[in-house]
């Protein structure tokens, strides 16, 4: 696309940041007992790897995985985070009497200067909603490249996108509907637009009708910046004499040790602050089970505001085909 502007860029960057400034993102986030325990258990059992390491939290926020990276025997920890929680994480690492073990550092990763030249853990909560909404990644890999050993842990390190088939009905109807009498006035226009936007919701794993698959990979010790936009072929069978009216897209992360953990943020599994990500298609399907259907997806972050995403998605099933666009931002 054409260079996007830097004023734009700017304003962009400065929503994203100054969003993070505000207590209530925090706290939703620290509430989610799926995400924090995980970590917590992540770090807690694998303190043979935290004893006497140097640490470098990316995206810090107001500073849990310093603490408990902290808690669990590191060296010393380097909380970079450039939005004004930088402050109050500074004050809840001094309230905590850890000033002498961890350094707030506020900048954004890319300009930080730490006085170290490699770290022995990575760690960070980077994900956001389908994983890579907000290319938070990005930054993580750059701080990767920069500072982690070569033989360094990343907690996480690695991640998968999944995907399934799942009805669900009224939400559609209701969802879509409703723009054929607004107050008497005819919006239905305005269907195709609402089409294209992903659906961020709790689904049931009740409603889902298909097999599940992997639509996307990620090794963070090895993955490229350049890979985060990706493409993938697959297909689902189905399972239940059913209506599929969507794709449901959840992921998990997984984190290093000699026990396996893994953070699923799966409609089977207890729902977390993320959800799930539903992209509607145009016509419901009448499936049996055992019909398949086929799908090419392609994910790319949007070439003016990287942290929105750009969803591509063509499927195929019986004599019906449609390539439908989505924007997630």
């Amino acid at each position: 696309c054409a260079k996007k502007p830097e004023t734009l860029t700017a304003r962009f960057h400065d929503y994203y940041f100054n969003s993070y400034s505000h207590v209530s993102i925090h706290e939703e986030m620290l509430k989610d007992k799926t995400r924090t325990q995980t970590y917590i258990q992540a770090v807690m059992e694998n303190k043979h790897l935290f004893k006497d390491a140097v640490v470098l939290d990316v995206g810090a926020g107001t500073g849990i995985l310093s603490l408990l990276a902290a808690k669990a025997g590191a060296r010393h920890v380097y909380a970079v985070e450039y939005s004004n929680s930088a402050l109050l994480c500074e004050r809840i690492v001094q309230h905590n009497k850890l000033g002498d073990r961890i350094t707030v550092v506020k900048a954004k990763i890319e300009d930080a200067e730490l006085p170290v030249e490699k770290v022995d853990i990575l760690v960070s909560e980077w994900m956001g909603y389908m994983l890579l909404y907000e290319n938070m990644l990005e930054s993580v890999l750059f701080a990767r490249d920069k500072w982690l050993k070569s033989d360094g842990y990343m907690f996480p390190d690695k991640a998968a996108l999944y995907a399934a088939g799942v009805e669900d009905g009224e939400y559609r109807y209701n969802r879509f509907s409703f723009w054929d009498n607004v107050y008497g006035f005819d919006f239905s226009p305005i269907k195709q637009t609402v089409l294209q936007e992903v659906v961020i919701d709790a689904i049931d794993p009740q409603s889902i009708v298909s097999s599940t698959f992997c639509i996307g990979y990620f090794d963070l010790k090895t993955v490229k910046n350049e890979e985060l936009d990706f493409a993938s072929r697959f297909h689902l069978v189905f399972t239940k004499k059913q209506y599929c009216h969507a794709l449901v897209v959840w992921f998990n992360i997984s984190f290093p040790g000699h026990l396996p953990l893994v953070l699923s943020t799966s409609p089977s599994s207890k729902v977390t602050h993320w959800k799930h990500a539903v992209l509607y298609f145009e016509d419901y399907l009448p499936v049996h089970v055992g019909d398949q259907l086929n799908c090419m997806i392609a994910i790319k972050r949007n070439c003016i505001n990287r942290r929105n995403l750009d969803i591509k998605l063509k499927w195929e099933f019986a004599n019906k085909s449609q390539l439908q666009l989505f924007y997630l931002q």
